[in-house]
């Protein structure tokens, strides 16, 4: 049994809200205005000349950057697992943000759709310059890294493919990718389910109004989502366009293709995204050798492609599933402080 941690954190939590233009008519209707906490470390409020390096946490599906700030049974709230490291001597002084981007389709990749709105541009046009606004940052992207698990790590990666002059570095834990072996078993399951309820508009007001969502019903939202997100149409409910025909589940080889248009493993192989992967500073990935949505075979492949490439990367592996992975964080977080420090 792990340890629990009873000392609280030794900085202090603030938050703020942004208004944001990137998430303006998204086909969901969800807030444009979102709460970002940000820790701020012991000593902050001490020395008004220090200036630290920015870590940005980016929550899984399900969940949100407040989250990640919660107490927690037999571990660590992120904060607390900061303050440790940095006593442990692994790591220095941070400023984290942790913000707010859940949607009303249980969850975010951070990819730009007019479905659940344009949030690859929120993290760089109204994240980023607020808080170099708000708070003593060191300058500039050189000091900045974002990271994130599942859906978060697949954010955190698709930030350092397509925008690294934003970062100094990217930590992606069991992050999403290989979308053959993760989405194509799901489709016939999903198809099964929204026929029950006649259709997506039927099941998604049927999820609106059921207390508690069963584990069919929430795996066919997160492919809602996933569809919402990769190839939005904006005259299906919610935006959310599947690639299968409803009634024989076959592939539509154009809608497949621009799911796969998303996927890591495809992504790497266009040169402007091994450029921009390899001028990071930092590229952290990791995946359980048991995960349950066979990740550890798509984040095998990436790295592979990565070394074909000769794009510096540290890729780690370890006894475990998609579920209680936090502790990967005393690796990754440690590797991100390096790399924004070098």
């Amino acid at each position: 049994m792990p340890l629990h941690t009873f000392t609280r954190p030794r900085g202090r939590i603030v938050e703020l809200t942004i208004d944001s233009a990137a998430l303006r008519g998204n086909l969901l209707s969800d807030p444009t205005t979102r709460t970002v906490a940000v820790y701020l470390p012991e000593g902050y409020d001490d020395d008004l000349s220090t200036r630290y390096p920015l870590l940005v946490d980016l929550a899984s599906f399900t969940g949100s950057g407040l989250k990640r700030l919660a107490w927690t049974a037999f571990g660590e709230a992120v904060p607390q697992r900061l303050d440790r490291l940095r006593a442990e001597g692994r790591m220095g002084p941070v400023v984290v943000a942790f913000p707010d981007a859940f949607t009303s389709l249980g969850g975010n990749q951070y990819v730009d759709s007019v479905a659940m709105g344009h949030w690859e541009r929120f993290l760089i046009e109204d994240l980023l310059p607020r808080l170099e606004h708000d708070f003593r940052l060191l300058p500039g992207p050189a000091h900045r890294a974002v990271y994130g698990k599942s859906s978060g790590g697949y954010g955190a990666l698709v930030q350092g493919m397509r925008h690294a002059e934003q970062w100094a570095a990217v930590a992606c834990h069991s992050g999403d990718m290989g979308f053959d072996l993760l989405y194509l078993r799901e489709f016939p399951a999903v198809l099964d389910t929204l026929a029950r309820h006649g259709g997506i508009a039927a099941f998604l007001e049927r999820v609106r109004a059921v207390p508690t969502l069963a584990g069919h019903d929430f795996h066919t939202l997160m492919i809602l989502a996933m569809g919402a997100s990769y190839d939005p149409d904006p005259e299906a409910p919610a935006g959310a366009r599947l690639p299968v025909d409803p009634h024989t589940c076959a592939l539509l080889p154009e809608r497949w293709q621009a799911w796969l248009r998303h996927d890591p493993v495809i992504l790497v192989e266009d040169p402007p995204v091994q450029r921009s992967l390899a001028s990071l500073r930092g590229l952290y990935l990791d995946c359980g050798r048991r995960d349950q949505y066979f990740l550890h075979y798509g984040a095998r492949r990436l790295s592979q492609a990565l070394q074909h490439h000769g794009i510096d990367h540290t890729y780690e592996e370890f006894d475990g599933t998609h579920s209680g992975t936090e502790h990967r964080l005393d690796v990754s977080l440690p590797f991100l402080h390096r790399a924004m420090l070098s």
